[in-house]
């Protein structure tokens, strides 16, 4: 079986006197797609938080290549080759799509990797190739996601968090984020995806938590929650 890349246990965070996530258990190995899916306020942002070091723990432990990563930084968990791409996108607007890109590779100093890399980047989104030298605060949302995703493979990780990436987007682009999200895994970065669209994040999925009120109620295959009569009707409105 594969490495577990990532294992949370037990994970509990406070906001004041309110618990938001409540002793939460899940693992990501090495080369999976896991969709961690749920309805707004279900404590899946918090958690993806938690993990990148941005909030404190209340309780449990995160492990990361099998050492507890609890009270690091995200710059050093950039360096440990875990990226996350936030809720928001967080693009720097008064940049250009290249120096986004540049400051994705901050933690390297490999420079024809660098530049290989930003090849390969422009190659999954064409997009982001052609406007090069726009200010990334002009783009459409669609378009930040982009880069903001491509800025995150800037630094290689070898697990990629993403937060609601198709948050706020036309059908459109959100068929492109997905199809996005499903390539940059099939070139071999394993993924966590937190996403309120279930069942386009089970499609593409190997195995699915659901979390509700910070609690996870059920985990499993991707295509067996898909099927699964519960799930249709809490998350796929059937």
């Amino acid at each position: 079986m594969a490495e577990v890349l990532l294992r949370v246990k037990g994970l509990k965070v406070a906001y004041g006197g309110i618990q938001a996530v409540k002793g939460v258990d899940f693992e990501v190995r090495q080369g999976e797609l896991v969709s961690l899916i749920g309805s707004n306020g279900a404590g899946k942002t918090t958690t993806m938080k938690a993990i990148t070091g941005t909030l404190e723990l209340a309780g449990g432990d995160i492990e990361y290549l099998g050492q507890s990563i609890r009270g690091l930084g995200a710059w050093d968990l950039v360096k440990k080759g875990l990226a996350m791409v936030p809720e928001g996108r967080g693009v720097f607007t008064r940049m250009t799509i290249t120096e986004n890109l540049q400051m994705g590779a901050h933690i390297r100093r490999d420079k024809a990797g660098i530049v290989a890399d930003m090849d390969k980047v422009f190659t999954i989104f064409p997009r982001l190739k052609e406007r090069r030298d726009q200010l990334a605060g002009t783009m459409s949302g669609g378009e930040q996601q982009m880069l903001a995703m491509g800025r995150a493979l800037m630094s290689r990780p070898k697990l990629l968090l993403l937060d609601e990436p198709s948050m706020g987007l036309s059908p459109i682009m959100v068929d492109k984020i997905f199809e996005v999200v499903r390539e940059v895994y099939d070139q071999g970065v394993t993924i966590l995806l937190v996403e309120q669209n279930a069942a386009r994040a089970l499609q593409i999925a190997d195995r699915g938590y659901v979390m509700e009120s910070g609690v996870i109620t059920m985990s499993g295959q991707a295509k067996a929650m898909l099927d699964d009569p519960k799930v249709r009707a809490a998350y796929l409105g059937e």
